[in-house]
Protein backbone atom coordinates (compact mmCIF):
# COMPACT_ATOMS: atom_id res chain seq x y z
CA UNK A 1 0.00 0.00 0.00
CA UNK A 2 1.10 3.41 -0.91
CA UNK A 3 1.82 5.45 2.23
CA UNK A 4 -0.10 8.70 2.40
CA UNK A 5 0.93 12.23 2.94
CA UNK A 6 0.72 13.59 7.05
CA UNK A 7 -3.05 14.33 8.12
CA UNK A 8 -3.47 18.26 9.42
CA UNK A 9 -3.05 18.70 13.07
CA UNK A 10 -6.14 18.68 15.04
CA UNK A 11 -6.73 19.59 18.52
CA UNK A 12 -8.65 16.37 19.36
CA UNK A 13 -5.82 13.79 18.75
CA UNK A 14 -4.23 11.87 21.32
CA UNK A 15 -0.32 11.63 20.14
CA UNK A 16 2.07 8.74 20.91
CA UNK A 17 5.43 9.36 20.38
CA UNK A 18 8.53 6.29 19.94
CA UNK A 19 12.17 7.75 20.92
CA UNK A 20 14.94 6.08 19.19
CA UNK A 21 14.81 6.60 15.18
CA UNK A 22 11.90 9.32 15.98
CA UNK A 23 12.61 11.92 18.51
CA UNK A 24 16.37 11.34 18.34
CA UNK A 25 18.77 9.63 15.76
CA UNK A 26 19.25 6.09 16.72
CA UNK A 27 23.26 5.95 18.49
CA UNK A 28 25.63 3.25 18.28
CA UNK A 29 25.65 2.90 22.21
CA UNK A 30 21.92 3.87 24.12
CA UNK A 31 23.95 5.97 26.09
CA UNK A 32 24.99 8.03 23.47
CA UNK A 33 21.99 9.39 22.17
CA UNK A 34 22.19 13.20 21.22
CA UNK A 35 18.79 15.28 22.20
CA UNK A 36 18.08 17.92 20.71
CA UNK A 37 18.48 20.90 23.29
CA UNK A 38 14.75 22.11 22.21
CA UNK A 39 12.51 19.14 22.40
CA UNK A 40 12.01 18.76 25.56
CA UNK A 41 10.28 22.37 25.59
CA UNK A 42 8.85 21.12 22.17
CA UNK A 43 7.04 18.02 23.84
CA UNK A 44 5.45 20.52 26.43
CA UNK A 45 4.33 22.89 24.44
CA UNK A 46 2.34 19.87 22.77
CA UNK A 47 1.35 18.83 26.36
CA UNK A 48 -0.12 21.93 26.31
CA UNK A 49 -1.77 22.18 22.95
CA UNK A 50 -3.06 18.73 23.35
CA UNK A 51 -4.37 19.11 26.99
CA UNK A 52 -2.35 16.31 27.88
CA UNK A 53 -2.74 13.96 25.45
CA UNK A 54 0.82 13.44 24.34
CA UNK A 55 3.06 10.14 25.56
CA UNK A 56 5.87 8.53 24.42
CA UNK A 57 6.05 4.63 24.09
CA UNK A 58 9.77 3.37 23.80
CA UNK A 59 11.77 0.27 24.79
CA UNK A 60 14.22 2.54 27.29
CA UNK A 61 12.91 2.70 30.47
CA UNK A 62 11.26 4.99 32.23
CA UNK A 63 14.45 6.66 33.96
CA UNK A 64 16.36 6.62 31.24
CA UNK A 65 13.75 8.87 29.55
CA UNK A 66 13.28 11.11 32.03
CA UNK A 67 17.08 11.87 32.33
CA UNK A 68 17.14 12.55 28.81
CA UNK A 69 13.96 14.85 28.67
CA UNK A 70 14.91 16.43 32.42
CA UNK A 71 11.42 15.12 33.11
CA UNK A 72 9.41 17.22 30.29
CA UNK A 73 6.56 14.30 29.81
CA UNK A 74 4.14 13.36 32.42
CA UNK A 75 2.66 10.43 30.69
CA UNK A 76 4.75 7.56 29.17
CA UNK A 77 5.58 3.77 28.37
CA UNK A 78 8.71 2.13 28.86
CA UNK A 79 10.76 -0.56 28.25
CA UNK A 80 7.74 -1.68 25.40
CA UNK A 81 5.35 -1.46 27.80
CA UNK A 82 6.36 -3.48 30.52
CA UNK A 83 6.30 -0.41 32.60
CA UNK A 84 4.03 3.21 32.28
CA UNK A 85 3.27 6.38 34.18
CA UNK A 86 -0.09 7.70 33.49
CA UNK A 87 -0.74 11.37 32.94
CA UNK A 88 -1.03 11.76 36.97
CA UNK A 89 1.93 9.98 37.56
CA UNK A 90 1.14 6.73 38.82
CA UNK A 91 3.67 3.86 37.71
CA UNK A 92 2.21 0.53 36.76
CA UNK A 93 4.79 -2.82 35.88
CA UNK A 94 2.05 -5.59 35.03
CA UNK A 95 4.40 -8.34 35.35
CA UNK A 96 7.34 -8.58 37.11
CA UNK A 97 9.80 -11.59 35.26
CA UNK A 98 13.26 -10.26 36.25
CA UNK A 99 14.07 -13.56 38.44
CA UNK A 100 12.77 -15.53 35.62
CA UNK A 101 15.37 -14.20 33.50
CA UNK A 102 18.48 -15.16 35.40
CA UNK A 103 19.83 -18.32 33.32
CA UNK A 104 19.26 -16.45 30.07
CA UNK A 105 20.65 -13.17 31.71
CA UNK A 106 24.28 -14.99 32.71
CA UNK A 107 24.10 -16.88 29.07
CA UNK A 108 23.77 -13.36 27.10
CA UNK A 109 26.26 -11.83 29.57
CA UNK A 110 29.17 -14.54 28.33
CA UNK A 111 28.35 -13.54 24.77
CA UNK A 112 28.91 -10.16 25.44
CA UNK A 113 32.07 -10.54 27.30
CA UNK A 114 33.54 -12.54 24.67
CA UNK A 115 32.03 -10.97 21.39
CA UNK A 116 33.11 -6.94 21.33
CA UNK A 117 30.74 -4.67 19.77
CA UNK A 118 28.19 -6.44 21.50
CA UNK A 119 26.11 -4.73 24.28
CA UNK A 120 23.62 -5.82 27.27
CA UNK A 121 20.80 -3.84 28.47
CA UNK A 122 19.43 -5.34 31.42
CA UNK A 123 15.96 -3.61 31.75
CA UNK A 124 14.88 -5.96 34.58
CA UNK A 125 11.70 -6.96 32.96
CA UNK A 126 13.62 -7.34 29.43
CA UNK A 127 17.17 -8.21 28.39
CA UNK A 128 18.57 -6.51 25.14
CA UNK A 129 21.41 -7.30 22.84
CA UNK A 130 22.89 -4.57 20.97
CA UNK A 131 24.92 -5.51 18.00
CA UNK A 132 25.33 -2.64 16.27
CA UNK A 133 29.02 -1.98 16.86
CA UNK A 134 29.37 -5.33 15.46
CA UNK A 135 26.73 -5.98 12.89
CA UNK A 136 28.33 -9.53 11.76
CA UNK A 137 27.44 -11.07 14.25
CA UNK A 138 23.37 -11.06 13.48
CA UNK A 139 22.90 -14.51 12.89
CA UNK A 140 24.74 -15.86 15.95
CA UNK A 141 23.14 -13.07 18.02
CA UNK A 142 19.52 -14.38 16.92
CA UNK A 143 20.63 -18.14 17.19
CA UNK A 144 21.46 -17.04 21.19
CA UNK A 145 18.09 -14.92 21.65
CA UNK A 146 16.13 -17.55 19.78
CA UNK A 147 17.62 -20.51 22.20
CA UNK A 148 16.72 -18.80 25.25
CA UNK A 149 13.53 -17.66 24.55
CA UNK A 150 12.51 -21.39 23.71
CA UNK A 151 13.56 -22.41 26.92
CA UNK A 152 11.77 -19.80 28.87
CA UNK A 153 8.63 -20.79 27.09
CA UNK A 154 5.71 -19.92 25.21
CA UNK A 155 4.91 -16.54 27.91
CA UNK A 156 8.09 -14.81 26.12
CA UNK A 157 9.08 -13.64 22.77
CA UNK A 158 11.69 -12.82 21.28
CA UNK A 159 11.68 -8.84 19.68
CA UNK A 160 13.39 -8.35 16.25
CA UNK A 161 14.59 -4.09 15.98
CA UNK A 162 17.14 -2.31 14.39
CA UNK A 163 20.78 -4.09 15.24
CA UNK A 164 18.98 -5.25 18.41
CA UNK A 165 17.06 -8.24 19.97
CA UNK A 166 15.28 -8.21 23.20
CA UNK A 167 13.63 -10.99 25.16
CA UNK A 168 10.63 -9.93 26.82
CA UNK A 169 7.40 -11.39 28.32
CA UNK A 170 5.09 -12.03 25.28
CA UNK A 171 1.73 -10.84 26.13
CA UNK A 172 2.63 -6.87 26.81
CA UNK A 173 3.92 -4.44 23.86
CA UNK A 174 4.02 -0.81 22.61
CA UNK A 175 -0.20 -1.75 21.07
CA UNK A 176 -0.96 -3.15 24.41
CA UNK A 177 0.19 -0.22 26.04
CA UNK A 178 -1.47 2.73 23.47
CA UNK A 179 -4.68 0.85 23.73
CA UNK A 180 -4.65 0.89 27.87
CA UNK A 181 -3.63 4.54 27.66
CA UNK A 182 -6.88 5.18 25.48
CA UNK A 183 -8.91 4.26 27.97
CA UNK A 184 -8.14 6.60 30.71
CA UNK A 185 -8.33 10.75 30.59
CA UNK A 186 -6.90 12.63 28.88
CA UNK A 187 -6.39 10.53 25.97
CA UNK A 188 -10.03 8.74 26.20
CA UNK A 189 -12.15 9.64 23.49
CA UNK A 190 -9.55 11.13 20.89
CA UNK A 191 -8.09 10.01 17.66
CA UNK A 192 -4.68 8.03 18.45
CA UNK A 193 -1.24 9.42 15.92
CA UNK A 194 1.56 7.20 16.71
CA UNK A 195 4.93 8.28 15.22
CA UNK A 196 7.66 5.54 15.37
CA UNK A 197 10.34 4.05 13.01
CA UNK A 198 10.97 0.24 13.77
CA UNK A 199 9.17 -3.23 13.55
CA UNK A 200 9.01 -2.65 16.89
CA UNK A 201 6.19 0.13 16.48
CA UNK A 202 3.90 -2.17 14.18
CA UNK A 203 2.43 -3.34 17.08
CA UNK A 204 1.36 0.10 17.80
CA UNK A 205 0.75 1.52 14.21
CA UNK A 206 -1.72 -1.94 14.47
CA UNK A 207 -3.57 -0.52 17.40
CA UNK A 208 -4.03 3.13 16.38
CA UNK A 209 -5.39 1.54 12.57
CA UNK A 210 -7.98 0.14 14.47
CA UNK A 211 -8.79 2.48 16.62
CA UNK A 212 -9.27 4.99 13.65
CA UNK A 213 -6.24 6.61 14.21
CA UNK A 214 -3.13 7.80 12.16
CA UNK A 215 -0.40 5.37 11.92
CA UNK A 216 3.00 7.17 10.76
CA UNK A 217 6.15 5.58 9.95
CA UNK A 218 9.71 7.94 10.37
CA UNK A 219 12.10 7.15 7.64
CA UNK A 220 11.71 4.31 4.97
CA UNK A 221 13.44 0.93 6.83
CA UNK A 222 13.78 -2.46 5.34
CA UNK A 223 10.26 -3.87 6.42
CA UNK A 224 7.21 -3.84 5.18
CA UNK A 225 4.69 -1.37 7.48
CA UNK A 226 1.10 -1.56 8.49
CA UNK A 227 1.64 2.01 8.94
CA UNK A 228 -0.73 4.32 6.85
CA UNK A 229 1.65 7.52 6.51
CA UNK A 230 5.40 8.20 6.41
CA UNK A 231 7.79 10.78 7.16
CA UNK A 232 11.25 10.62 5.72
CA UNK A 233 13.50 11.38 8.45
CA UNK A 234 13.83 11.98 12.23
CA UNK A 235 14.97 15.69 10.92
CA UNK A 236 11.04 15.71 9.10
CA UNK A 237 9.60 13.96 11.86
CA UNK A 238 10.77 16.68 14.30
CA UNK A 239 9.59 19.77 12.42
CA UNK A 240 6.27 18.37 12.29
CA UNK A 241 5.66 18.21 15.28
CA UNK A 242 6.16 21.66 15.59
CA UNK A 243 3.96 22.30 13.14
CA UNK A 244 1.54 21.11 15.32
CA UNK A 245 2.73 22.66 18.65
CA UNK A 246 2.35 25.90 16.25
CA UNK A 247 -1.12 25.26 14.33
CA UNK A 248 -3.11 24.43 17.56
CA UNK A 249 -3.41 26.83 20.67
CA UNK A 250 -2.59 26.36 23.89
CA UNK A 251 -5.36 24.71 26.43
CA UNK A 252 -5.65 26.90 29.68
CA UNK A 253 -5.45 24.97 32.61
CA UNK A 254 -3.78 21.70 29.92
CA UNK A 255 -3.35 19.02 31.94
CA UNK A 256 0.24 17.52 32.78
CA UNK A 257 1.39 20.95 32.81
Amino acid sequence: MALSELPTPRSDWALFLDFDGTLVEIAEHPDAVRVPDYLPELLTQLVQRLNGAVAIVSGRDLAGLDRLLNGALPAMAGVHGLERRDDRGRIYRPVDCTAGFADARAALQRFVDTHPGTLLEDKGNALTLHFRGAPGLAAEAESLLQTQCQALGEDFHLQRGKQVLELKPAAHHKGTVVETFMTEPPFAGRRPVFLGDDVTDEDAFSAVNRLGGYSIRVGHGDHSTVAHHQVDSVEAALDWLGQIARALAPVAGARGC
